[in-house]
């Protein structure tokens, strides 16, 4: 299939923040895309593009996300850090827990950009976390903290490694890509979970047994754009794997993102958060500068 006629679907950047110890690019800031993710997007025949962040001490030129927004058809939003808590207006708990509030600010950037222009958004861990917060929900801070009596979702030493069981919850549109299916088992990377649920989002898995959120989906309604999360990462599904089966999810996605392209329809977004996360986010990196 020629390029033209491929979906172009946007990645959003993970951040390394300038590190003077760092031996290769001292002192730079690095964004880059985890592997596995973009071969994910692109088993299905689609183009990747990494949708870097526009502002820093080393921008130039005009391009801004709106640009990506409008060129690209969808965008999906993947894991890495913690949410910085702050982002849903509460303290952090631990010192450890205090996030990235620059990816943060990036990312709901990112998120309203794709939504004023009614273009598909699916997230993954990190991202189905985002994806709540910037729709007014919480996060738990740490599972195993807040949570009594919940599973281990993290396991540093066993890493992609560690599974449990999700329910997939009837009459979801998660549910009806795996109609022979109410149980299934997933990789658990997150230590962070949803609490409050967002307003317009309906939970389409929990995890089993402790009921942990693990995927959510905004509810159908006039003037709403597609978007999706699982707080698994369906990108490391690998074939021999007894783990859901990562493609009736990319194939729903990549669907609603064809859809877009062929009926586009503006975006109606209720945040209103670019223009305010652009500035934030400006504001945050020349702080970190001065600090």
């Amino acid at each position: 299939m020629p390029a033209t006629r491929r979906l172009k679907i946007g990645l959003s950047a993970c951040f390394q923040h300038a590190d003077p110890d760092r031996s290769l690019f001292t002192g730079k800031t690095l964004q880059y895309v985890e592997q596995s993710i973009a071969h994910w997007i692109m088993s299905a025949g689609a183009m990747v593009v990494m949708v870097p962040c526009p502002t820093g001490e080393t921008a130039r030129g005009d391009v801004t996300l709106a640009h990506y927004a409008d060129w690209l058809d969808g965008v999906v939003l993947h894991g890495g850090a913690d949410i910085w808590p702050g982002s849903y207006g509460e303290e952090p708990l631990r010192a450890e827990w205090l996030g990235d509030r620059v990816r943060d600010l990036y990312d709901l950037a990112v998120v309203e950009a794709f939504e004023q222009v009614g273009k598909p958004i699916f997230g993954v861990c990190r991202g189905l976390q985002l994806i709540n917060v910037a729709f007014g929900g919480t996060l738990y801070q740490d599972i195993e903290t807040q949570h009594p009596g919940a599973l281990r979702h993290r396991d540093a030493a066993t890493y992609d490694q560690n599974f449990h069981a999700v329910e997939l919850i009837p009459g979801t549109r998660l549910a009806s890509l795996y109609p022979s299916q109410r149980l299934a088992r997933v990789n658990s990377i997150h230590h962070q979970a949803i609490k409050s649920l967002a307003p317009g989002f309906q939970i389409e898995a929990w995890s089993r047994p402790d009921g942990v959120p693990e995927a959510i989906r905004r509810s159908p309604a006039r003037g709403r754009g597609y978007i999706a999360a699982t707080q698994w990462h369906p990108e490391f599904h690998r074939h021999g794997l007894d783990t859901l089966d990562d493609s009736a999810i990319l194939q729903d996605f990549l669907a609603a993102c064809a859809l877009a392209k062929a009926r586009p329809q503006p975006g109606n977004s209720p945040l209103r958060i670019r223009d305010r996360a652009t500035r934030l986010l400006r504001q945050a990196l020349l702080m970190d500068r001065s600090d």
